[in-house]
């Protein structure tokens, strides 16, 4: 892992910004270093042999002072710049990885652990807030520091210069040892951490079904197991830690020893000055101590680095292949064209043909795993088919924008999604600017109104995620409201009677044949009432031949 991921500087841009910044204050703090030695050294070499008195050594103590709040300044804004650089940054990865997600669409998403993701989006780039306030800081000291430090030194005393060029770069092997090990660790625990978090989320959404199976006792202990896995990890990687940090201070110890023996001895023979030799030995710690910060620190930057190299490989994971022409009929006649459409080896759907005219309603049928639901993807534009073609008007659906398409579409899945909001924020999301007159009438034209009403707050009594407050059927009216609340012309419907009392089936049967006045209406039907509600009924077999 580098020091300095490259891919940084091109999905988050603020790095650039934050990085010239830190050469900026890097370099002003190197010369305020060498500049407090200067004066101590001139101080305490005319105090010692020149008799110096206080009101004699008032301005350079002035200035002395100056100089240390000019530290305690750059120090500051240190802190600040990466503060609000690490803000910047998570926020533009935080984006980018969801617009990327949402781009790559559910295609994609199906086939990746949400609890993962989840957790590498969240208390993942939260951890790169290590990497830009210790890490990254002391990376750019550690170049900028030693240099002008012992530039400085090699001007004032060759051969202390010498030792500290010798021994200076003991630091970084012994940090590149140490990091090595780090590195390995950090990420054997982060790996821990996700498969934790996708473990924990798949073991909570599964909890009804673990209980009646009486699997959630066996469920616990499995994440039990992996915490007690994660706990492990974390100790032994805060172990390699805390003797980093004793191994690096104990080289630069050793190594400023031998620069201070060296003055001592040539000192004594009146080799080098009083006023040299305190300036070396003041200046000597300081070459050292950046680098074995960046050592030090270097454990607090790789798990922020791992989960940015997670974010990173989704963000570069190519798009599909989309159109841009946004000229979508309002009014079309679609077309499936020996379409075939695989998942792996697996055929889903085989050279199947269907043409829908505007303002028909199609009611496809067959059963359960004969690639219904998957024609409906296809539809939407989610799934491209392996082999033939989805016209619209004789025009291509690969060549129009999703986001122009999508807008012509209103789609109420088998098992509709509703968000942790109020009641009518979730209808909302047919038409965000919507009205709450609109609103009412659309749960009004979905016979959802009467059920709303009779909630404690109406619209705006707040549900849980999944619908959680909600029967199946006031969860399925709530998403044909929002379908009525869009009013886009074509209709796709993924049986959205199942699992339903006689009661619900009604309502919802009900409020379908208003949806689908005036619009082309694809529907998946199991069930009778839904289907009478076709012009045609197309069977869709195993096989893929359709009439």
């Amino acid at each position: 892992m580098k020091p300095l991921d490259p891919r940084l500087l091109r999905y988050a841009r603020t790095t650039r910004v934050y990085l010239v910044a830190s050469v900026a204050l890097g370099t002003a703090t190197a010369g305020l270093i060498i500049a407090q030695a200067t004066l101590l050294a001139d101080m305490i070499s005319r105090a010692f042999l020149g008799g110096a008195s206080l009101a004699s050594s008032r301005t350079p103590l002035l200035l002395l002072l100056a100089v240390v709040a000019g530290r305690s300044l750059v120090a500051w804004l240190q802190e600040v710049a990466a503060h609000r650089s690490s803000a910047a940054v998570k926020s533009q990865l935080r984006g980018r990885l969801l617009e990327h997600s949402v781009r790559l669409g559910p295609g994609w998403l199906s086939g990746e652990r949400g609890g993962e993701l989840a957790t590498v989006a969240t208390r993942g780039i939260d951890a790169l807030d290590g990497y830009f306030s210790r890490y990254l800081p002391q990376l750019v000291l550690a170049v900028i520091v030693p240099a002008a430090v012992g530039l400085r030194i090699l001007f004032g005393d060759w051969l202390s210069a010498l030792t500290i060029a010798l021994t200076l770069p003991l630091i970084p092997v012994f940090a590149i040892l140490v990091g090595l090990t780090t590195k390995a660790k950090m990420e054997r625990r982060w790996r821990t951490l996700t498969l934790l978090a996708g473990h924990f989320l798949d073991a909570v959404t599964g909890l009804p079904t673990l209980k009646v199976f009486g699997r959630a006792r066996a469920q616990a202990e499995a994440i039990r197991a992996v915490t007690d896995r994660y706990r492990r990890a974390t100790m032994s990687t805060l172990r390699v830690a805390f003797l980093s940090a004793l191994v690096l201070e104990l080289l630069a110890t050793i190594s400023v020893a031998l620069v201070a023996v060296s003055i001592g001895l040539r000192l004594v023979n009146g080799e080098i000055s009083l006023r040299t030799a305190l300036l070396v030995l003041i200046l000597a710690p300081e070459a050292y101590l950046p680098l074995r910060q960046v050592g030090a620190q270097y454990h607090a930057s790789v798990e922020g680095l791992a989960a940015a190299s997670r974010i990173f490989e989704v963000v570069s994971t190519p798009l599909p292949a989309s159109g841009v022409r946004t000229d979508v009929p309002a009014r079309a006649t679609l077309r499936l064209d020996r379409v075939t459409v695989r998942y792996g080896d697996r055929p889903a759907v085989s050279d199947f043909s269907l043409t829908v005219h505007p303002g028909e309603v199609v009611a496809l049928t067959g059963p359960s795993g004969a690639g219904k639901s998957t024609l409906l993807a296809v539809l939407l534009g989610f799934v491209r088919p392996s082999a033939g073609r989805v016209l619209v008007d004789w025009a291509d659906l690969g060549g129009f924008a999703p986001s122009a398409w999508h807008a012509q579409v209103a789609w109420v899945p088998q098992r509709p999604y509703l968000f942790a909001d109020t009641v009518a924020g979730n209808i909302r999301l047919g038409r965000p600017d919507a009205s709450d007159a609109d609103v009412r009438e659309a749960a009004r034209a979905a016979s959802a109104l009467d059920f709303i009403e009779a909630l404690p707050r109406g619209f705006a009594t707040p549900i849980g995620e999944g619908g959680v407050g909600l029967s199946a059927g006031q969860r399925q009216r709530v998403a044909l409201a929002r379908a009525f609340l869009r009013d886009a012309p074509l209709l796709l419907l993924d049986e959205p009677t199942s699992n339903l009392d006689a009661e619900s089936e009604a309502a919802v049967v009900a409020a379908v044949r208003r949806l689908a006045a005036g619009r082309t209406v694809v529907l998946v039907a199991h069930r009778p009432a839904l289907a009478a509600l076709a012009d045609r009924t197309v069977g869709v077999e195993p096989a893929g031949v359709a009439a």
